[in-house]
């Protein structure tokens, strides 16, 4: 099996560098860094109900990616044969593809969202270039891929289905309960998995956005800033702190042990940061639109 996906991956290499810059495009739309900047901006500028949403489910698909690959325990192409070169930086088990995975969960619920014409032909043009692009760089077997697919396609149908039930469990639970379980929840399931550093970070950003979309819920309320203007201004102020939080604490907590409860916590602030902490910094600078709830 793998030995005919290497024969693929290396046809598919005959066409670099040409076709590099193009590829290493599309595969930054899988990448952490893209996420860290376009959850927030939904949240923040575009819709506040499905940002929160949309962050939750990914979030919870990048923990169950990393569990997976520790299970499976596959190689990437790279490893497996020294004939592919890797062209871009890839650690970790290849299956299933965190990529792939990740463009279906992320894509197809705004697809989902968003139900016009030309915004669902973006998203399957994605769903399906960002996986062929971590084929085409080496990091990637065709399997992964299908692994990636068939996860995310669960992950997704299930979080659409289960929205309804959610809403009534969290009117029956209360804002006690909502809190002790945002908080609690993502530490116990990351705890079993403490040398995993994605498997800690998504679940700390989790923890933290939990709590600060409660908190935000209950104690702000804001609305989306009606102007270019406004939510340009959101956007930029938010982010800049957001940075600060993300590689201040990165330099901060660097050497120091244990490792896994300092990634908890830079992780956990910036959730926090990006749940209730920037609205908060919105509604006293008047910078968007806001109604208190309290």
């Amino acid at each position: 099996m793998f030995d005919s996906s290497i024969t693929l991956i290396r046809w598919l290499q005959q066409f670099s560098p040409a076709l590099d810059p193009f590829f290493k495009a599309l595969t930054f739309l899988g990448d952490e860094a893209f996420f860290l900047i376009s959850l927030p901006c939904i949240y923040w500028c575009l819709n506040k109900e499905i940002g929160a949403r949309l962050s939750v489910l990914f979030l919870s698909s990048a923990y169950i990616n990393t569990v997976v690959k520790i299970i499976a325990g596959l190689p990437r192409p790279f490893e497996y044969s020294p004939v592919i070169q890797p062209l871009v930086t890839a650690t970790g088990g290849g299956f299933p593809s965190g990529h792939t995975q990740g463009a279906v969960v992320f894509w197809g619920y705004l697809a989902f969202c968003y139900p016009n014409t030309f915004f669902r032909g973006l998203a399957a043009f994605l769903i399906l270039g960002i996986p062929l692009s971590r084929v085409y760089l080496g990091v990637h077997f065709p399997v992964d891929l299908v692994g990636g697919y068939l996860i995310g396609a669960v992950l997704l149908y299930g979080f659409i289905k289960g929205e309804a039930h959610f809403a009534r469990w969290k009117a029956a639970v209360g804002f006690t309960g909502l809190l002790a379980v945002g908080f609690c929840l993502p530490a116990l399931l990351a705890l079993p998995f403490s040398d995993e550093k994605t498997a800690v970070a998504a679940m700390a950003a989790l923890a933290g956005l939990g709590v600060g979309f409660i908190l935000e819920e209950r104690y702000l309320g804001f609305e989306i800033a009606r102007t270019y203007g406004g939510k340009g201004a959101v956007f930029s102020a938010g982010m800049a702190v957001f940075a600060l939080i993300y590689i201040g604490l990165k330099e901060v907590f660097a050497g120091l042990e244990p490792a896994a409860l300092f990634r908890y916590i830079r992780y956990g602030l910036v959730g926090l940061w990006g749940g209730v902490g920037a609205p908060w910094l919105f509604l006293n600078l008047k910078w968007s639109a806001y109604e208190s709830n309290r």
